[in-house]
């Protein structure tokens, strides 16, 4: 049996290649077209056509989900082109639905009837949403607009995995190999990982064993990362720094070169939006958020910037002062950001991001990690076994107190050529109730961190930076909310209908743990010595913590600006680049910019080839969420589990069945304010 058409448990990755496939998107469409025929005619009741579009849709949804995780995870041109070749029909497929005019009748013939109002008010929020994404797709279209429609939705699915693809083969295009003479100032674990690159390629070459020893980095961020933070050799650093910011552009391959497809992307975007009715595709992409309109998101950021504005001034200012007067560098460059502000911190309070390295190997951080989900929501975390698609892969279950699974997740933690880079939380399979049985949740936590070191037999640790280790519990915040939801009904089960500036919170929300004492005496163990962090260290740790604080929000910030003017007030008509559109930003918002060779705009694939396009704000509007809402922990005890379980029932077990807005009052008793976000950013007094 094609492991992609079997449903009965866990995805079968261990037996999947790339020839099922074809066979099974092929004959999961053709049965899914078959059941939008059938219940075209049935009657207009949950029962009647929602509950078998549903049941199709999720075996498609399941099967395509597979494909796709492979193609971010263990990427391959046999899968490449297995991925590319269904793409266009998933499009299709999706575009069909949204447009058809005798299901979008029969969801408003539902909701009119009087059995809309004996449903629940998860299913009342899955008929609501139906009707708006009907709209959204162009149901409502004539004909012509319809067709045109569907091409232009076929088109962005297309490009958007192009963009992604080209930035990927152009990460994996560049290393540099480089003798003693250019390692210095780079630590130990960083230059055994770029030594043990630089002997497998010799081996593979057949060199002589007895050459000189060299070192290999790539722009992954486990090699590229540490040579910007710590490399004393300038002009290696600017290497890396150019090559890794010019990546999927101009400057390299044409046929990896991503600016054709921005213009083009944005170009579409602007084009359906019109078709719609709407003046932009921001105005499209508010439709299910919390914000209201661009001109709202964009006074938001505005205020923010205000705020931020004199910290971020102020820490420019030390960053230029330190590195001309303590590192003799002139003129401050993009490629010396990282690497002095990791001197200046150093200096400032007594630690580097190495020193504090050494402190969190995996395993440690995960037993901590597990601690705070079981002591804040009753649940336990333990190994268990699954077909994999790597053998770094892992795999746990989540049970409740009384020993009943609630959910299980895979765990993909280290960088590999395969992988496309960043982190990301996906689902595998969504909660849902069929009949008497109820379907548990699966998640994917997929991150990029450096490997353990092996060599000659012997095996080192994976050790997290403490920023990996925000990462790590960010993604996990996202795992939570998709296992942790109690809805069963698949639509809102999870993260599935939560608003997208409202999805963040969860993850965000996770990272305050990190910063916390009790915490963090708990999940760390020197590699060498076996001691746990130092009370002293960690204090210098939370004194640095909001070390360049005002350059990061004002950075997130100039990407959030960026995206919804990009998406709102631009024309690419109008003769402009989005790389102009940048350089206009940074003018009004960045106080440290970049050389002009930069183009951060091929690398954004959260906008261009991730869901963030017109919503990368969302990062700061949910973490005004997740602040406020973690400092009622703050006043209750930070491992409380009565805030625990009030947080679990409030926001994560409710998922997307009623608005963000009423689960954020419904926890917190009262509207969201914006000073827990200041106060933890150090921009206002506690």
């Amino acid at each position: 049996m094609n492991p992609l058409l079997d449903f009965s448990g866990l995805p079968r990755f261990s037996e999947l290649k790339p020839e099922h496939v074809t066979p099974a998107i092929d004959q999961l469409l053709a049965e899914g077209r078959a059941t939008i025929a059938a219940v075209m005619h049935a009657a207009d009741s949950w029962d009647a056509f929602v509950v078998p579009l549903e049941d199709a849709n999720e075996r498609i949804g399941r099967a395509w989900g597979q494909v796709s995780h492979l193609h971010a995870v263990l990427d391959s041109p046999p899968l490449r082109e297995a991925y590319n070749a269904n793409l266009p029909k998933l499009s299709q497929y999706w575009t069909e639905l949204g447009q058809n005019e005798v299901l979008f009748e029969k969801y408003k013939k539902l909701r009119a009837s009087p059995e809309f109002v004996r449903l629940s008010a998860a299913r009342k929020k899955i008929v609501e949403n139906a009707l708006r994404d009907f709209r959204l797709s162009g149901a409502e279209l004539p004909a012509d607009k319809k067709k045109r429609f569907a091409e232009v939705q076929q088109e962005l699915s297309r490009l958007g995995a192009k963009f992604s693809e080209n930035l990927l083969d152009a990460t994996n295009a560049f290393s540099i190999v480089v003798d003693e003479k250019r390692i210095a100032g780079i630590h130990d674990d960083v230059l055994a990982a770029a030594r043990e690159a630089a002997l497998k390629d010799e081996k593979q070459a057949s060199k002589q064993a007895e050459s000189k020893p060299k070192w290999k980095f790539t722009l992954q961020a486990p090699s590229f990362m540490p040579v910007l933070q710590y490399a004393d050799d300038r002009a290696l650093r600017e290497t890396l720094y150019r090559e890794s910011t010019t990546r999927a552009s101009e400057f390299g391959k044409p046929e990896w070169d991503n600016t054709p497809l921005i213009a083009r992307i944005i170009e579409l975007r602007r084009e359906m939006a019109q078709l719609l009715g709407y003046a932009s595709f921001a105005e499209v992409s508010l439709v299910p958020k919390m914000a209201e309109s661009p001109a709202q998101v964009l006074a938001f950021l505005e205020d923010l910037a205000r705020r931020a504005r004199p910290f971020a001034e102020k820490d420019a200012l030390e960053l230029r002062e330190f590195a001309k007067n303590e590192l003799h560098i002139e003129e401050l460059q993009g490629w010396d950001v990282a690497y002095a502000s990791e001197k200046l911190r150093a200096a400032r309070y007594s630690f580097s991001d190495q020193e504090v390295k050494q402190y969190f190997p995996e395993d440690v951080v995960m037993a901590g990690l597990f601690r705070v989900a079981e002591t804040l929501y009753g649940i336990s975390l333990s190994p268990s076994q699954a077909p994999m698609w790597h053998e770094d892969a892992r795999f746990f279950d989540v049970r409740d107190s009384s020993g009943a699974l609630v959910g299980q997740f895979y765990v993909d933690l280290y960088a590999r050529e395969t992988k496309r880079g960043g982190a990301w939380m996906d689902d595998a399979i969504g909660r849902r109730r069929k009949g008497t049985r109820l379907q548990t949740p699966v998640a994917y936590l997929t991150c990029n961190f450096t490997p353990p070191l092996r060599s000659d037999g012997n095996v080192k640790p994976a050790l997290f930076t403490h920023d990996e280790v925000l990462t790590l519990f960010h993604e996990f915040g996202h795992g939570l909310h998709h296992l942790l939801t109690r809805v069963e009904d698949l639509g809102v089960s999870g993260l599935n209908g939560v608003e997208w500036d409202a999805v963040e919170l969860p993850s965000q929300f996770m990272e305050n743990f990190c910063w916390e004492w009790d915490v963090l005496r708990h999940m760390t163990r020197h590699v060498d010595t076996g001691s746990p962090i130092p009370r002293t260290l960690f204090e210098r740790m939370l004194a640095a913590k909001n070390f360049q604080s005002g350059l990061a929000m004002l950075r997130q910030i100039e990407f959030a600006v960026f995206d919804m003017r990009l998406h709102s007030d631009f024309d690419p008509a109008a003769g402009r680049t989005a790389l102009e559109l940048l350089a206009e930003v940074r003018e009004r918002v960045a106080v440290l910019k970049p050389p002009a060779y930069n183009r951060f705009p091929n690398n954004f694939s959260h906008i261009f080839a991730g869901g963030y396009a017109a919503g990368y704000y969302s990062y700061k509007w949910a973490e005004v969420l997740s602040a406020d809402a973690y400092s009622l922990f703050e006043e209750n005890g930070v491992l409380s589990p009565d805030a625990g379980r009030r947080f679990k029932e409030e926001i994560l077990a409710v998922g997307g069945s009623r608005p963000a807005a009423e689960s954020f009052r419904a926890f917190r008793g009262r509207e969201p304010r914006v000073d827990a976000l200041l106060k933890h950013n150090g921009m206002i007094s506690a």
